[in-house]
């Protein structure tokens, strides 16, 4: 059996991105049923030094289909742009990077992994093939960012579990 980068990397992608999505739902469901601004939730943090809710989850796009872009264009920078300060623009950014997944065909993207890739951040530079780049840097920075988010809504108390966190897992048919 062949594993390819896209079978390392997509179909987890996807998994994923669709629990973070539900946390959506069940944030907002949450703050409904507390009479919490949504603002309160996605401006939670663990810590003051980090950042919050909403970052976690525009960096769950970001480290996905943020990061496939980056090796296609040969370079990938931190996206500082701000992130969606309410759930109905949080979803938005997850679906679309789902739907964009979704879309990406496994011959074409196999196809990256020898693909030179920089990364760059002010000063400091960091030369990848596109497979290291994904599998080193992107894909662990993506499940940070998923684990934080799930890990923000349950210090403001909402009742999740790991299957929460797991959503759907592929199981053999």
């Amino acid at each position: 059996m062949t594993f390819s980068l896209y079978d390392a990397t997509i179909p987890s992608n996807l998994q994923i991105l669709r629990a973070v999505d539900a946390l959506l739902d069940k944030a907002e469901a949450f703050a409904a049923e507390r009479g919490l601004a949504p603002a309160a939730l996605i401006g939670a943090r663990l810590a003051d030094d980090m950042l919050p809710f909403g970052y976690q989850v525009k960096s769950c796009a970001v480290h996905s289909v943020g990061g496939i872009d980056g090796v296609r264009g040969g370079r990938f920078a931190p996206d500082m742009s701000p992130w969606p300060t309410d759930f109905a623009g949080l979803h938005a950014l997850v679906r679309d990077a789902i739907a964009r997944l979704e879309a990406i065909d496994r011959e074409a993207f196999d196809a990256l992994a020898d693909a030179d890739t920089r990364f760059e951040f002010g000063t400091v530079t960091m030369p990848f093939t596109g497979a290291n780049f994904l599998l080193s840097f992107s894909q662990p920075n993506f499940y940070f960012h998923a684990t934080t988010a799930y890990a923000i809504l349950r210090a403001q108390g909402m009742k999740l579990g790991k299957r929460d966190f797991l959503g759907a897992p592929r199981m053999k048919p």
